[in-house]
């Protein structure tokens, strides 16, 4: 399913400018660029998102794909100021590799399914995964404290901490931490 920049992705990714600072993302240069290793599907992904001033809609579609929900397949818009936020972070933590996936975008009916399994009972009922705007990664090279901490420096939107579950979830949503 082709990505196309609907009127919210513009609008989401117009609210990452009022949060992420132009100077940290211009310290990115005219490229931006992640990798990603989903744990759930074996996939990898290493892709320029951003060149030429302006997102790179075939770049986009394919974070959408290795980004979906892998219990049912259904994959839905990351949202941009999410993909900036994870480059900031990989800078910030002074890294070129790829985020290790644990969840991505979440379908509201597995969401649903999560909150009710009794060992996932910090799950959200209105979860900013079910809008493309979180992910659960960590770094396989850098401790998972440090991730944490680089995430809350860039006050980005939410940081949550799950060391039990070696995962760090990062969204953009309000800046919180838990």
């Amino acid at each position: 399913m082709p990505h196309k920049l609907r009127r919210r992705d513009f609008l989401l990714g117009s609210g990452a400018a009022l949060l992420l600072p132009a100077p940290a993302l211009a310290a990115l240069g005219d490229r931006r660029s992640l990798s990603f290793a989903n744990l759930h599907t074996g996939e990898k992904l290493a892709v320029t998102y951003w060149a030429n001033g302006d997102y790179v809609p075939g770049a986009l579609a394919q974070v959408d794909t290795i980004l979906r929900d892998f219990r049912t397949g259904e994959t839905h818009p990351i949202a941009p100021d999410l993909l900036d936020l994870l480059a900031l972070l990989r800078n910030r933590m002074e890294t070129g590799e790829a985020f290790e996936v644990i969840s991505g975008y979440r379908s509201p009916a597995t969401n649903a399914k999560l909150r009710g399994a009794h060992e996932h009972s910090g799950v959200a009922s209105h979860s900013l995964h079910m809008q493309g705007m979180a992910i659960d990664v960590r770094l396989n090279s850098r401790p998972l404290a440090a991730l944490r901490d680089a995430a809350l420096s860039l006050r980005g939107g939410g940081v949550g901490y799950y060391p039990s579950s070696d995962f760090v979830h990062v969204d953009v949503g309000r800046i919180r931490r838990w």
